[in-house]
């Protein structure tokens, strides 16, 4: 038995939240969760969101240009256009439903520097921000008529069909199937193919995976951020982020000898854009043999910091470290993907009615290396104006619905241990900040192996099972780009 939508949308960050949000009210919408609403890397964001707003030291073009330095000139134009010129709209959106941004004394609001930016632009909620706005989403979303919600729900197979698209999706341990006339994928980031990351448990990169599965053009998916300041303890899988903002309030990174060396490898020292610090730290990680190394605020002192970075100040207290007293044990892990699901202007892929938004997107908007605090505006922008093509197309839609039966696998084998962990090694060994090619290739061949296995081994559909080829899917294609 198939329920029937008019929009089905994959995930539930900031741009997932946003697109429900910006949709018709006369469209019927089903929005899936992988685990909780708020378990996403949206969530996760401190930083914040960079926007040319009431800002009379800066503008667009210099927004633009930031955002074409960082990115090695490998951006699209139109996409960074649109992405500037519509920065000031979604603010003034958030704002409106009730997201709460830090204001100076005076009333004004107060914008932090990052790595990468030439003006102070970054609009925030403490430490917390990307929090901030899903929580306030999140709120919003609940309370639309005709938006449906399904948490702890899995997405096990997308259909096309002459009519939209069907799904495949587990559920308290049952198959349950959906029609759609209209898909959006905002499944987020591939971070758990690493051994550390940044990211959440769910981001293993469903959303790429079903795409390419469906012949949808995928793009850059070797173009993966490595975040040079995560919090070092040696012991996790999640690295707990120490925001991008610390550096802009002025810490100075710090090798084993506990001096600075930035300006070693660039003039722009600690703020230069994420590739460039990443890079500068395994270079001198090499030079002195050692992979210690440092953030030092110290000189901030405590009340400062407690109210700036309440969030990161509790999680060091929480390890041990008082970083109004001590230097923060750091290093390089993924942290982004800068591709994904081809899209245009418009967030569609090559496939009618399916688009892709978010981190699982590749919108050519952040080239070789994304700017800081770009990835919630792109969410924000590229959601809106998706939403929006969405709804004017559907005016016309009034086609009905053909069931896709999914085959779910008879007598299914027992999927073999260790198959994740195996992916995780591999891309951490071959596809570092500085990819190793002989560890890539003899990765790939194996990629290739498991790969295979767990299209045709006949398993059992679970988490683990979808993850896993997921994963492997992922795997695939960044070193197939690569090799």
């Amino acid at each position: 038995m198939f329920k029937n939508y008019d929009v089905v949308i994959a995930g539930t960050g900031v741009a997932g939240l946003y697109c429900a949000l910006n949709l018709s009210p006369d469209l019927k919408v089903l929005l899936i969760s992988k685990r909780s609403l708020k378990l996403c890397n949206s969530s996760l964001a401190q930083g914040g969101v960079a926007a040319v707003y009431e800002s009379p030291n800066d503008n667009t073009q210099l927004h633009a240009n930031d955002t074409l330095i960082a990115g090695g000139f490998k951006n699209n134009p139109k996409a960074i256009k649109v992405l500037v010129e519509n920065a000031a709209r979604e603010i003034q959106k958030l704002i409106e439903i009730g997201v709460e941004f830090d204001r100076n004394p005076n009333g004004s609001f107060h914008r932090t520097l990052e790595g990468g930016h030439s003006r102070h632009r970054i609009f925030h909620y403490k430490d917390s921000t990307g929090d901030e706005i899903v929580t306030k989403l999140i709120n919003k979303v609940k309370n639309l008529p005709n938006v449906d919600i399904l948490e702890s729900a899995l997405l096990c197979g997308v259909k096309k069909t002459s009519s939209g698209f069907s799904f495949d999706i587990l559920q308290n341990g049952g198959h349950n199937y959906y029609n759609s006339h209209y898909c959006v994928l905002a499944t987020g980031g591939i971070g758990r193919v690493y051994e550390y990351t940044t990211n959440s448990a769910i981001a293993t990169g469903d959303g790429i995976a079903f795409a390419y599965e469906m012949g949808v053009s995928i793009k850059n998916l070797s173009l993966v951020q490595f975040h040079p300041t995560a919090f070092n303890n040696k012991k996790t899988r999640e690295c707990f982020l120490i925001s991008e903002a610390v550096r802009g309030e002025g810490a100075y990174l710090l090798n084993c000898h506990g001096e600075r060396f930035m300006h070693k490898y660039d003039e722009r020292l600690e703020l230069a854009p994420r590739d460039v610090v990443s890079n500068a730290i395994i270079s001198e990680s090499k030079e002195t043999g050692s992979e210690d190394f440092y953030l030092d605020i110290t000189h901030k002192g405590a009340e400062f910091l407690q109210n700036r970075f309440p969030m990161i100040y509790g999680h060091l207290k929480e390890h041990g470290f008082d970083m109004a007293k001590d230097r923060i044990p750091i290093f390089p892990c993924q942290h982004y993907l800068m591709g994904g699901i081809n899209v245009d202007t418009r967030s569609m892929t090559d496939m009618e009615g399916l688009y892709a938004i978010g981190e699982c997107s590749h919108t050519g908007v952040h080239g070789n290396n994304r700017l800081a605090s770009n990835s919630l505006l792109e969410a924000l922008v590229f959601s809106r104006i998706a939403a929006e093509d969405i709804s004017e197309k559907a005016k016309n839609n009034d086609c009905g619905f053909e069931d896709y039966p999914f085959a779910l696998p008879q007598n299914p084998n027992e999927m073999p241990t260790g198959l994740r962990t195996e992916i995780r090694h591999i891309m951490q060994k071959g596809y570092f900040v500085v990819p190793d090619k002989k560890a890539s290739l003899e990765g790939f061949e194996r990629i290739c192996e498991i790969k295979k296995l767990l299209e045709t081994g006949n398993f059992e559909i679970t988490s683990d099972y979808i993850e896993a080829k997921s994963l492997a899917t992922v795997a695939y294609l960044i070193l197939k780009e690569v090799i």
